[in-house]
């Protein structure tokens, strides 16, 4: 007598002859194996996430570039109508920076696709614009080399400290960004009169906003160094305890 029921028996009897040959239990209950492809499946939808609304408006900025650079290069650079034009494109480029990092916060979009193209389409508009302006005269190439050094040194920077943390980006820097959009907007555009002159002031704040956001972005990362350095420090000391 083994106390199992005769019925119990034959369910497990006809449970085991109705199992694949070659499955052990563990893979025909909760275990069981993934069908096969189910890894290309799932890599397949985390791909698809990629084309999302905030990517394609990242997308959309980073085909502007070299549209914005015909345009503003176009007839010798001076034509007011392709400088219109040249605006038109910049303008389309910072607004779709605007939403593009909204809707991926907001909507949970983030991607490691995002995170990289995001602050390159930033750049390479921005630097296409300062370059093509001092190119043509209208800027003096310090304006441009400040503004692109500063950029630049900065997003290496974050890649430095990124051990110990992240950087959050501050309103001084939006603050930034927006006085740096309007000052070169205004430079793009074929202006004349008061408002020639008043680009003038718009971008000379520009880069005082620019200078003193960098350097508070030092200071940050030199804090956040610190801290991360001590924070490894002492969990090394406990473990030794």
């Amino acid at each position: 007598m083994t106390g199992v029921p005769a019925s119990a028996a034959n369910g497990s009897s006809k449970a085991a002859s109705s199992r694949p040959a070659g499955t052990t239990d563990s893979e025909t209950a909760g275990g069981a194996r993934p069908a096969r492809g189910g890894k290309l499946a799932a890599a397949a939808v985390n791909q698809a996430s990629v084309w999302n609304i905030a990517n394609l408006l990242t997308m959309l900025r980073l085909l502007l570039v070299p549209g914005f650079v015909a345009l503003m290069l176009a007839d010798g650079g001076y034509d007011p109508a392709w400088r219109s034009l040249a605006w038109a494109a910049f303008a389309i480029a910072m607004i779709t920076d605007l939403f593009d990092g909204h809707l991926a916060r907001t909507y949970n979009l983030v991607t490691d696709f995002g995170k990289i193209a995001d602050p390159i389409a930033d750049k390479a508009i921005m630097g296409a614009a300062l370059i093509c302006l001092s190119a043509l005269g209208d800027l003096p190439w310090w304006v441009t080399i400040v503004i692109l050094g500063r950029e630049l040194g900065i997003t290496l920077l974050r890649f430095l400290v990124i051990r110990y943390g992240v950087i959050p980006a501050s309103r001084g820097g939006k603050l930034k960004t927006l006085t740096q959009g309007v000052a070169v907007g205004m430079y793009v555009l074929a202006l004349t009169g008061w408002l020639a002159s008043l680009r003038f002031w718009v971008m000379g704040a520009a880069v005082v906003l620019t200078v003193v956001t960098g350097l508070d972005y030092v200071r940050q990362a030199i804090v956040l160094r610190r801290q991360g350095i001590a924070a490894r420090g002492a969990a090394s000391e406990e473990t030794e305890q």
